[in-house]
């Protein structure tokens, strides 16, 4: 591997970090080592990585990838481990396209998640319907927040009188 190689995956690394909210600029910030424990990973691996001094071994870059939300295939790729015709996907699905936009501010809908999961364009609906019944109601959420300050209410009145 190339010093330029190993630069160009570096970055697109710290792009996917960046994008995904972990702080990697500031020193303190954390975020090298939040990765890292998400990951399952020795923070000194993410820190050559991001310093461009090694590139990962492969199952420090399977968890990244998971982490990081990208298929490891495309880790591989981008590595320049392997190249699409080396690691070809299986037959009758489609080339990836790139991940798509993750707002960290919000949880993502079911439609995004459908998206990420690649689950077909057709069974769309049919997946938001599914996973939807899961999925407390707005009414239910707010009625529950309710109920639990009324307990904490009552519990405080309670030690109150003692």
């Amino acid at each position: 591997m190339t010093a330029h190689e190993l630069d160009a995956f570096a970055a697109w690394v710290e792009d996917l970090m960046r994008r995904r909210g972990y702080d990697i600029d500031n020193p303190r910030g954390g975020g090298k080592s939040r990765i890292a424990d998400e990951a399952g990973v020795h923070r000194a691996a993410v820190t050559r990585l991001l310093q461009r001094q090694s590139m990962p071994d492969l199952e420090t870059t399977r968890r990244l990838a998971r982490v990081l939300g990208v298929p490891v295939r495309d880790m591989l790729i981008r590595s320049g481990r392997l190249t699409a015709e080396e690691l070809p996907l299986p037959i009758g699905l489609p080339e990836a396209g790139p991940a798509p936009e993750v707002d960290v501010d919000r949880p993502p809908t079911l439609e995004e998640l459908a998206e990420v999961l690649a689950v077909p364009a057709e069974r769309r609906d049919m997946f938001v319907r599914v996973v939807g019944q899961f999925l407390p109601r707005d009414e239910e959420v707010a009625l529950g927040a309710e109920a639990d300050a009324d307990a904490d209410a009552a519990g405080k009145a309670s030690r109150a009188s003692d």
